[in-house]
Protein backbone atom coordinates (compact mmCIF):
# COMPACT_ATOMS: atom_id res chain seq x y z
CA UNK A 1 0.00 0.00 0.00
CA UNK A 2 1.52 3.64 -0.95
CA UNK A 3 0.11 6.31 1.13
CA UNK A 4 1.16 9.98 1.74
CA UNK A 5 1.40 12.38 4.22
CA UNK A 6 3.32 15.31 2.84
CA UNK A 7 3.93 19.42 3.93
CA UNK A 8 3.07 21.26 0.95
CA UNK A 9 5.12 23.88 0.00
CA UNK A 10 4.00 28.18 0.18
CA UNK A 11 3.28 30.26 -2.59
CA UNK A 12 4.94 33.81 -1.87
CA UNK A 13 1.44 34.79 -0.64
CA UNK A 14 0.85 31.60 1.22
CA UNK A 15 2.67 29.38 2.78
CA UNK A 16 2.29 25.34 3.05
CA UNK A 17 2.98 23.41 6.43
CA UNK A 18 1.13 20.12 4.89
CA UNK A 19 2.61 16.86 5.17
CA UNK A 20 1.85 14.60 1.79
CA UNK A 21 3.04 10.95 1.84
CA UNK A 22 2.68 7.50 -0.26
CA UNK A 23 1.93 4.26 1.01
CA UNK A 24 3.51 1.52 -0.65
CA UNK A 25 1.96 -2.39 0.67
CA UNK A 26 4.45 -5.06 -1.21
CA UNK A 27 4.30 -8.71 0.07
CA UNK A 28 7.72 -8.07 0.99
CA UNK A 29 9.60 -4.83 1.57
CA UNK A 30 13.05 -4.31 2.24
CA UNK A 31 14.59 -0.88 2.78
CA UNK A 32 18.26 -1.26 1.56
CA UNK A 33 20.69 1.89 1.74
CA UNK A 34 21.41 2.91 -2.09
CA UNK A 35 24.18 5.08 -3.41
CA UNK A 36 22.98 8.72 -4.39
CA UNK A 37 23.06 7.46 -7.94
CA UNK A 38 21.23 4.24 -7.61
CA UNK A 39 18.15 3.50 -10.07
CA UNK A 40 16.26 1.25 -8.09
CA UNK A 41 14.88 0.50 -4.70
CA UNK A 42 14.88 -3.05 -3.52
CA UNK A 43 10.95 -3.61 -2.56
CA UNK A 44 10.74 -7.32 -2.67
CA UNK A 45 9.00 -7.70 -5.75
CA UNK A 46 5.38 -7.17 -3.77
CA UNK A 47 2.81 -6.07 -5.39
CA UNK A 48 1.19 -2.70 -4.18
CA UNK A 49 -2.37 -3.40 -3.38
CA UNK A 50 -3.93 0.52 -2.32
CA UNK A 51 -2.31 3.80 -2.11
CA UNK A 52 -3.22 6.52 0.32
CA UNK A 53 -2.31 10.54 0.35
CA UNK A 54 -1.98 12.79 3.27
CA UNK A 55 -1.37 16.10 3.17
CA UNK A 56 -1.25 18.06 6.07
CA UNK A 57 -2.51 21.86 5.52
CA UNK A 58 -4.05 24.85 7.80
CA UNK A 59 -7.96 25.11 9.07
CA UNK A 60 -11.59 26.64 8.31
CA UNK A 61 -14.59 26.49 10.14
CA UNK A 62 -15.73 22.78 11.90
CA UNK A 63 -17.34 20.80 10.02
CA UNK A 64 -16.41 16.82 9.95
CA UNK A 65 -17.83 13.42 8.77
CA UNK A 66 -19.29 11.92 11.69
CA UNK A 67 -18.89 8.11 10.33
CA UNK A 68 -15.18 8.90 10.39
CA UNK A 69 -14.61 9.17 14.50
CA UNK A 70 -11.32 9.64 15.57
CA UNK A 71 -10.24 6.34 17.93
CA UNK A 72 -6.67 7.09 16.66
CA UNK A 73 -5.90 10.16 18.75
CA UNK A 74 -6.22 8.17 21.70
CA UNK A 75 -3.95 5.71 20.76
CA UNK A 76 -0.89 7.67 19.16
CA UNK A 77 2.57 8.00 21.00
CA UNK A 78 2.94 10.47 23.46
CA UNK A 79 3.82 13.96 21.72
CA UNK A 80 6.22 16.43 23.23
CA UNK A 81 7.98 19.46 22.45
CA UNK A 82 10.63 19.73 20.01
CA UNK A 83 13.38 20.40 22.45
CA UNK A 84 12.96 17.28 24.30
CA UNK A 85 11.66 15.03 21.17
CA UNK A 86 14.49 12.39 19.80
CA UNK A 87 13.44 11.05 16.53
CA UNK A 88 13.39 7.37 16.13
CA UNK A 89 14.64 7.02 13.21
CA UNK A 90 17.42 7.85 10.88
CA UNK A 91 19.03 9.44 7.67
CA UNK A 92 20.63 7.69 4.76
CA UNK A 93 20.97 7.23 1.01
CA UNK A 94 17.59 6.27 -0.60
CA UNK A 95 17.60 5.95 -4.59
CA UNK A 96 18.48 8.69 -6.23
CA UNK A 97 18.29 10.96 -2.83
CA UNK A 98 21.25 11.53 -1.41
CA UNK A 99 19.65 11.71 2.18
CA UNK A 100 15.97 10.74 3.31
CA UNK A 101 14.88 10.13 6.73
CA UNK A 102 13.58 6.77 7.30
CA UNK A 103 11.47 5.01 10.78
CA UNK A 104 9.49 2.07 10.87
CA UNK A 105 8.89 -1.41 9.69
CA UNK A 106 10.36 -1.67 6.65
CA UNK A 107 8.51 -5.46 6.20
CA UNK A 108 5.44 -4.00 7.22
CA UNK A 109 3.93 -4.16 3.62
CA UNK A 110 3.42 -0.24 4.15
CA UNK A 111 5.91 2.48 3.36
CA UNK A 112 4.80 6.16 3.87
CA UNK A 113 6.49 8.87 1.21
CA UNK A 114 6.72 11.83 2.67
CA UNK A 115 7.19 15.52 1.48
CA UNK A 116 8.27 18.39 3.76
CA UNK A 117 7.69 21.99 4.04
CA UNK A 118 10.09 24.49 2.69
CA UNK A 119 11.77 24.77 5.72
CA UNK A 120 12.44 20.69 5.34
CA UNK A 121 13.59 18.64 8.51
CA UNK A 122 12.22 19.60 11.43
CA UNK A 123 11.58 17.73 14.90
CA UNK A 124 7.59 18.63 14.90
CA UNK A 125 7.22 17.07 11.13
CA UNK A 126 9.68 13.68 12.13
CA UNK A 127 7.49 13.41 15.42
CA UNK A 128 4.79 13.55 12.91
CA UNK A 129 6.35 10.82 11.06
CA UNK A 130 7.71 8.83 13.82
CA UNK A 131 3.81 8.70 15.15
CA UNK A 132 2.43 7.13 11.55
CA UNK A 133 5.25 4.37 11.60
CA UNK A 134 4.30 3.32 14.69
CA UNK A 135 0.53 3.87 14.77
CA UNK A 136 0.11 2.09 11.68
CA UNK A 137 2.57 -0.54 11.39
CA UNK A 138 4.62 1.42 8.16
CA UNK A 139 7.64 2.38 6.86
CA UNK A 140 7.96 5.96 6.66
CA UNK A 141 10.51 7.82 4.05
CA UNK A 142 10.91 11.67 4.45
CA UNK A 143 13.13 12.42 0.72
CA UNK A 144 15.49 15.63 1.13
CA UNK A 145 13.41 17.19 -1.89
CA UNK A 146 15.52 20.10 -1.46
CA UNK A 147 19.11 18.94 -1.42
CA UNK A 148 20.07 20.57 1.46
CA UNK A 149 18.65 24.16 0.68
CA UNK A 150 15.58 24.94 2.78
CA UNK A 151 14.55 28.02 2.86
CA UNK A 152 15.37 30.03 6.68
CA UNK A 153 12.87 29.96 8.73
CA UNK A 154 13.63 33.21 10.08
CA UNK A 155 13.35 35.27 7.02
CA UNK A 156 9.85 34.06 6.51
CA UNK A 157 7.53 35.54 5.73
CA UNK A 158 10.45 37.66 2.98
CA UNK A 159 10.15 41.31 4.58
CA UNK A 160 12.95 43.52 1.97
CA UNK A 161 13.07 43.75 -1.31
CA UNK A 162 16.43 41.26 -1.49
CA UNK A 163 15.16 38.70 0.48
CA UNK A 164 11.36 38.59 -1.22
CA UNK A 165 13.40 38.38 -4.65
CA UNK A 166 15.40 35.57 -3.47
CA UNK A 167 12.38 33.68 -2.28
CA UNK A 168 10.87 34.23 -5.74
CA UNK A 169 13.56 32.30 -6.76
CA UNK A 170 13.48 29.90 -4.52
CA UNK A 171 10.24 28.88 -5.65
CA UNK A 172 10.89 28.72 -9.22
CA UNK A 173 14.36 26.60 -8.51
CA UNK A 174 14.84 24.63 -5.37
CA UNK A 175 11.68 24.54 -3.99
CA UNK A 176 9.73 24.61 -7.43
CA UNK A 177 5.93 22.64 -7.26
CA UNK A 178 6.89 21.41 -10.61
CA UNK A 179 10.17 19.83 -9.93
CA UNK A 180 8.75 18.35 -6.77
CA UNK A 181 6.15 16.31 -8.66
CA UNK A 182 8.52 15.31 -10.89
CA UNK A 183 10.36 14.34 -7.97
CA UNK A 184 7.56 12.20 -6.65
CA UNK A 185 6.92 10.99 -9.89
CA UNK A 186 9.91 9.52 -10.39
CA UNK A 187 10.29 7.84 -7.35
CA UNK A 188 6.75 6.40 -8.01
CA UNK A 189 8.35 5.07 -11.22
CA UNK A 190 10.82 3.69 -8.94
CA UNK A 191 7.83 1.84 -6.68
CA UNK A 192 6.57 0.78 -10.14
CA UNK A 193 9.25 -1.04 -11.25
CA UNK A 194 10.06 -2.98 -8.41
CA UNK A 195 5.91 -4.36 -8.48
CA UNK A 196 3.67 -1.58 -7.41
CA UNK A 197 0.30 -1.03 -8.69
CA UNK A 198 -0.57 2.72 -7.16
CA UNK A 199 1.29 5.67 -6.38
CA UNK A 200 0.23 8.84 -4.45
CA UNK A 201 1.56 12.27 -3.90
CA UNK A 202 1.07 15.20 -1.37
CA UNK A 203 0.48 18.69 -0.99
CA UNK A 204 -0.97 20.63 -3.95
CA UNK A 205 -0.59 17.81 -6.13
CA UNK A 206 -2.27 15.47 -3.44
CA UNK A 207 -6.13 15.97 -4.88
CA UNK A 208 -4.45 16.06 -7.98
CA UNK A 209 -3.23 12.91 -7.60
CA UNK A 210 -6.60 11.97 -6.57
CA UNK A 211 -8.03 12.30 -9.44
CA UNK A 212 -5.57 10.23 -11.84
CA UNK A 213 -6.96 6.98 -10.12
CA UNK A 214 -3.68 5.95 -9.28
CA UNK A 215 -4.21 6.48 -5.32
CA UNK A 216 -6.74 4.89 -2.80
CA UNK A 217 -7.36 8.11 -0.67
CA UNK A 218 -5.57 11.14 -0.04
CA UNK A 219 -5.39 13.48 2.79
CA UNK A 220 -4.63 16.97 3.20
CA UNK A 221 -3.99 18.83 6.22
CA UNK A 222 -3.89 22.55 6.58
CA UNK A 223 -3.32 22.48 3.08
CA UNK A 224 -2.52 25.76 0.58
CA UNK A 225 -3.82 26.69 -2.82
CA UNK A 226 -7.15 24.39 -2.08
CA UNK A 227 -9.10 24.65 -5.75
CA UNK A 228 -12.57 23.03 -5.78
CA UNK A 229 -11.73 21.85 -9.46
CA UNK A 230 -9.36 19.48 -7.89
CA UNK A 231 -11.38 18.22 -5.66
CA UNK A 232 -14.19 17.28 -8.68
CA UNK A 233 -11.80 15.56 -10.41
CA UNK A 234 -11.08 13.66 -7.09
CA UNK A 235 -11.77 9.59 -7.75
CA UNK A 236 -10.71 8.73 -4.41
CA UNK A 237 -11.29 8.92 -0.87
CA UNK A 238 -10.06 12.54 0.98
CA UNK A 239 -9.46 13.29 4.28
CA UNK A 240 -9.19 17.56 4.52
CA UNK A 241 -8.58 19.32 7.41
CA UNK A 242 -7.72 22.62 6.87
CA UNK A 243 -6.68 25.31 9.41
CA UNK A 244 -8.24 28.96 10.37
CA UNK A 245 -5.81 30.71 7.88
CA UNK A 246 -7.23 28.37 4.18
CA UNK A 247 -10.33 29.63 2.43
CA UNK A 248 -13.86 29.25 3.81
CA UNK A 249 -15.51 29.55 0.71
CA UNK A 250 -13.50 27.39 -1.54
CA UNK A 251 -13.70 24.36 1.54
CA UNK A 252 -17.28 24.61 1.42
CA UNK A 253 -17.20 24.29 -2.31
CA UNK A 254 -14.85 21.32 -2.06
CA UNK A 255 -16.67 19.62 0.70
CA UNK A 256 -20.20 20.03 -1.00
CA UNK A 257 -17.86 18.63 -4.26
CA UNK A 258 -16.89 15.48 -2.19
CA UNK A 259 -20.19 14.93 -0.69
CA UNK A 260 -21.84 13.80 -3.86
CA UNK A 261 -19.27 10.93 -5.25
CA UNK A 262 -19.54 7.59 -4.53
CA UNK A 263 -16.80 7.35 -1.95
CA UNK A 264 -18.46 9.82 0.38
CA UNK A 265 -19.22 7.83 2.77
CA UNK A 266 -15.81 7.17 3.39
CA UNK A 267 -14.02 10.97 3.16
CA UNK A 268 -13.81 12.95 6.31
CA UNK A 269 -13.08 16.41 6.73
CA UNK A 270 -12.86 18.81 9.87
CA UNK A 271 -11.91 22.40 10.25
CA UNK A 272 -9.72 23.74 12.98
CA UNK A 273 -10.75 27.10 13.83
CA UNK A 274 -8.29 27.68 16.30
CA UNK A 275 -4.85 26.53 14.50
CA UNK A 276 -2.93 28.88 12.21
CA UNK A 277 -1.51 27.26 9.24
CA UNK A 278 1.17 25.11 9.38
CA UNK A 279 0.72 23.66 13.28
CA UNK A 280 0.97 19.98 12.60
CA UNK A 281 4.19 20.75 10.58
CA UNK A 282 7.22 23.10 11.49
CA UNK A 283 5.27 25.24 12.58
CA UNK A 284 3.88 23.56 15.50
CA UNK A 285 4.44 25.18 18.23
CA UNK A 286 4.19 21.72 21.11
CA UNK A 287 4.67 23.60 24.24
CA UNK A 288 1.26 25.20 23.73
CA UNK A 289 -1.58 22.90 25.28
CA UNK A 290 -4.02 23.69 22.42
CA UNK A 291 -1.54 23.76 20.01
CA UNK A 292 -0.18 20.28 21.15
CA UNK A 293 -3.62 18.92 21.10
CA UNK A 294 -5.19 19.60 18.07
CA UNK A 295 -1.86 18.19 16.65
CA UNK A 296 -2.54 15.37 18.59
CA UNK A 297 -5.86 15.21 17.02
CA UNK A 298 -5.38 15.63 13.18
CA UNK A 299 -2.67 12.92 13.28
CA UNK A 300 -5.20 10.40 14.83
CA UNK A 301 -7.49 11.64 12.67
CA UNK A 302 -5.07 10.78 9.48
CA UNK A 303 -4.18 7.76 11.23
CA UNK A 304 -7.83 6.82 11.49
CA UNK A 305 -8.86 7.60 8.19
CA UNK A 306 -5.87 5.57 6.38
CA UNK A 307 -7.06 2.56 9.00
CA UNK A 308 -10.72 2.84 6.75
CA UNK A 309 -9.51 3.12 3.85
CA UNK A 310 -7.22 0.20 4.44
CA UNK A 311 -9.65 -1.89 5.35
CA UNK A 312 -11.84 -1.26 2.83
Amino acid sequence: MITGLSLSLPSVMQMSRSSACLLYRPSDVTFPILSADSSLINTGGGLAEHVTLTTIHPSIPNMSNPPNSNTACCTIPTVVPKEQYKEKGEYKPYGSFKKVYSVGNPKSGKTIIGVYDIFGYWPQTLQGADILAETLDALVIYPDFLDGQPWDHTDFPPKSHESKKKFQEFLAGVASVTERVKNVGELADQLRADGAKFVGTGAKVVTVAGGTGKTDAVVAIHPAFLDVKDAENLKVPIGLFPSKDEPLDEYEKIIKSISTKPFASKNAYKVYPDMPHGWAAARADLEDPQNKKQYEDVYGTAVTFYKGVIAG
